[in-house]
């Protein structure tokens, strides 16, 4: 549900402009504008040792950018469940 949010609100304009990755982790870095706000953040994505996937963090900024995405999500989500 909220990475399907996710991709609805920052999917226009999301560009990958970094990765870094290990064998049990990768770092994606991103840039979008929303209505806008520049945001960038990374995405942290951690697997267990069979590969499935276990954590997925996102970090946003500047505070601007983030409390952006938060009004964006919230409207998305709310949509979702109508």
């Amino acid at each position: 549900m909220y990475l399907n949010a996710a991709l609805n609100v920052l999917g226009p304009t999301l560009r990958y402009v970094s990765q870094w990755h290990d064998h049990a982790s990768a770092v994606l870095e991103f840039e979008a504008d929303l209505d806008g706000v520049h945001v960038q953040g990374v995405d942290i994505l951690r697997w267990n040792p069979q590969g499935k996937l276990v954590s997925f963090t996102v970090m946003a900024r500047p505070t601007r950018g983030l409390q952006k995405l938060v009004e964006l999500m919230a409207v998305q989500l709310v949509a979702d469940r109508a």
